[in-house]
């Protein structure tokens, strides 16, 4: 509770190296929050040496005296004042030894080593300048641990691993994970040049303009635009629209030749069709993306588009 806080705070001043004032604090028996002036992140290595420094005092079962005093003489005394307020002539000040000295009004426990154990549970930025510390003590403190050996034990146990090579186990399947990405992006690459090969055949001419629109059902997304350069160098004059979609998103990509962007314009083009399927995009006059979120709606959407393309080049 408060004396954890009071140990906190010290700890605090004492490890960090530079004044810390204390811009607020919540407690409770078994949990704290704790925010103050501080421009840069605390490491994992600062917590954990403030952590230990606060246990350290636990471990040495401190007695806390309670003491009031004149307000001038409590801070002539060194003590702190943690909160930004006015105070009366008579103050209550709070000791634990020589560790700490602090204005404070609330319940405190009698002696130091009644808290158990202190573990810091996070450390944020909550605004310029001030940074969050929370942390739970006794009990709560236990069940803490506790839970962090069962979410250990549950990931050792789906890597096969014992929890002292858990973090080899997770780099390697780190690894391994990249390199299998790798081997599928390549894959999809041949499967989308293949494919360009077979749609090159699948022009149809409007008006005179050869015009290809295509859905590629689940292709990924990322191929669309590679395969939109292969088309255009295979058929040399056309204006395309290819579609995909997957897990309830729609992804469109709209290529058009130098030659035929005063007729049709790439961006105008992927937006006929990005409105039927709840979506906008743009781009360049020869490229341009788009998506949405209605792919029940795309067999619509190419139809349109045709009909736009007729407009157009009539």
């Amino acid at each position: 509770g408060h004396a954890a806080t009071h140990r906190l705070h010290a700890a605090l001043r004492g490890v960090l190296g530079t004044p810390v004032r204390q811009a607020a604090s919540v407690v409770s028996s078994e949990r704290l929050r704790f925010d103050f002036t501080q421009f840069s992140q605390v490491d994992l290595d600062t917590l954990n040496r403030i952590e230990a420094l606060v246990n350290d005092r636990i471990c040495d079962n401190i007695a806390v005296a309670i003491k009031e005093m004149s307000a001038d003489e409590a801070f002539k005394s060194g003590a702190m004042a943690l909160f930004e307020e006015k105070y009366g002539d008579v103050v209550r000040v709070i000791s634990l030894d020589t560790f700490s000295k602090e204005l404070c009004g609330g319940t405190h426990t009698d002696l130091t080593g009644n808290i158990g154990l202190f573990k810091i549970i996070s450390e944020a930025g909550i605004a310029a300048g001030v940074r969050r510390i929370e942390a739970v003590t006794g009990l709560a403190a236990v069940e803490y641990m506790h839970g962090l050996e069962t979410t250990i034990s549950q990931a050792s146990a789906l890597l096969k691993s014992e929890p002292s090579a858990l973090v080899e186990k997770v780099e390697q399947s780190v690894l391994k994970t990249k390199a299998l990405e790798k081997e599928l992006r390549q894959l999809q690459d041949k499967v989308a040049s293949a494919q360009g090969s077979n749609l090159s055949e699948q022009v149809k001419s409007i008006n005179g303009v050869n015009v290809l629109i295509v859905n590629l059902g689940e292709a990924d997304p990322k191929s669309l635009r590679g395969l939109v350069d292969d088309l255009k160098n295979k058929i040399g004059s056309v204006a395309m629209l290819l579609a995909a979609s997957a897990n309830g998103k729609v992804s469109l990509i709209a290529g058009v030749t130098k030659d035929l962007v005063g007729k049709v314009k790439a961006g105008e083009l992927v937006n006929v069709a990005a409105a039927e399927v709840g979506g906008k995009g743009g781009g360049r006059p020869d490229m341009a993306q788009a998506g949405g979120d209605q792919p029940e709606n795309l067999p619509a959407a190419l139809k349109s588009v045709v009909d736009w393309v007729q407009g157009q080049t009539a």
